[in-house]
């Protein structure tokens, strides 16, 4: 495994991706902010979670890097394309399991059953997160595509 190139290109993957996703707020496309959602998980000062989120995203980034390289050692198939293809299972996997996971794990998100409460304020993002703006889905996976892609393009090179 090159761990060099996880560590560089997973770090400019996962740059590139938050900006797709951030970049994409003010256009209108979806209204989830990653960093804000990942930092209330930690602290509910919303003054200091977009940091501390950004923080957690990028470190989260760096680990799936790893399991994008595992993928591209196992199948020996180094390429944008498979990284791709890697990018796009990835994006399905938050859009369908893991963004549905955090309204029973994050400590602010409302259930979609109860609804908010004091501590739990933030909107449960709904099925594919479409409670986020009809654009998510397509900007979620067009952003972890992308993700995969430049790690298929530069690992190994």
């Amino acid at each position: 495994m090159h761990t060099s190139d996880l560590l560089l290109w997973g770090f400019a993957a996962t740059l590139i991706l938050t900006v797709l996703m951030a970049a994409s707020r003010p256009l209108g496309l979806t209204r989830m902010d990653l960093p804000f959602l990942l930092g209330t998980f930690f602290t509910p000062n919303r003054n200091k979670a977009p940091l501390l989120g950004f923080a957690v995203h990028l470190v989260m980034g760096w680990l799936f890097a790893f399991i994008y390289g595992a993928a591209f050692e196992s199948s020996q198939l180094n390429t944008w394309w498979f990284g791709m293809a890697v990018g796009f299972v990835h994006g399905a996997f938050v859009l369908t399991v893991g963004l549905q996971l955090l309204t029973t794990l994050h400590p602010r998100v409302a259930s979609p059953y109860q609804g908010p409460t004091p501590t739990r304020q933030l909107e449960p993002p709904g099925f594919l997160a479409l409670n986020y703006g009809r654009g998510t889905p397509l900007v979620t996976l067009l952003a972890h595509l992308v993700y995969g892609g430049v790690l298929g393009l530069f690992y190994g090179g």
